[in-house]
């Protein structure tokens, strides 16, 4: 069942549009998936920058109509398993991909190196793909999350932590990670993809809505929580 702001949301229904600045195909994920975390990583100086990125004006997650619907189904099912989603990213406004394209040319700031990316030389974040002049994310429907323990009220051991540039973010490496490490990536992923989504092959807190309403536009407006 819809909550009742995702539903007046919806019943709404403005007309698509396809121009990079009109927000009103979307929602906050607040209000469409309240039951889920946030913890909004690119409005904070904890990511592998090192600093707040442009484009992030508040802390708060948005993604479009068709992807929150989905990934509220997703909550309702973790919730029956004794978990909870926690946001680390959805919408992803051109400015900020801009930022990241920028950062990646001062080859000199490796401030973040030790958290981030220790195994990669910061010269080869684009010849391997980790950086790139565009993201799904920009599309609207695409998030990374991960799981909470509804009972301890932490996160799932996933054996790698958000925004690790390496092999150990495939969702298939097995390396050293554990039974239970490997369980928890596939409970998550599980859910994910029962309800319209397809992962990404190099991180396993990335998905994406199957059918997205706006797969050819990059969309520029800022991320506001009203």
């Amino acid at each position: 069942m819809l909550s009742a702001a995702l539903a007046a949301a919806l019943a709404a229904n403005p007309s698509k549009s396809t121009e990079a600045s009109d927000s009103n195909g979307f929602v906050r994920l607040g209000e469409a998936v309240p039951g889920a975390v946030q913890e909004i990583r690119y409005y904070s100086t904890y990511n592998f920058v090192g600093e707040r990125i442009d484009g992030y004006e508040e802390p708060c997650a948005m993604m479009t109509r068709e992807a929150a619907v989905a990934l509220a189904k997703v909550e309702k099912d973790v919730e029956a398993q004794g978990y909870r989603l926690k946001i680390y990213d959805a919408y992803r406004p051109q400015k900020a991909v801009d930022h990241f394209v920028r950062w990646a040319k001062v080859i000199e700031d490796v401030r973040m190196k030790p958290h981030f990316y220790p195994e990669v030389d910061k010269t080869r974040l684009f010849a391997e793909g980790y950086i790139d002049a565009k993201s799904g994310h920009s599309r609207g429907s695409t998030v990374d999350l991960t799981l909470l323990d509804m009972n301890s009220g932490k996160e799932l051991d996933m054996g790698g932590v958000f925004d690790y540039f390496g092999l150990r973010s495939h969702p298939d490496f097995k390396g050293d990670l554990t039974p239970a490490q490997l369980k928890n990536r596939q409970i998550l992923r599980g859910a994910m993809l029962r309800h319209g989504f397809k992962p990404l092959s190099t991180e396993w807190w990335h998905f994406t809505l199957k059918n997205e309403p706006y797969p050819n536009t990059y969309f520029t407006f800022p991320v506001r929580c009203k």
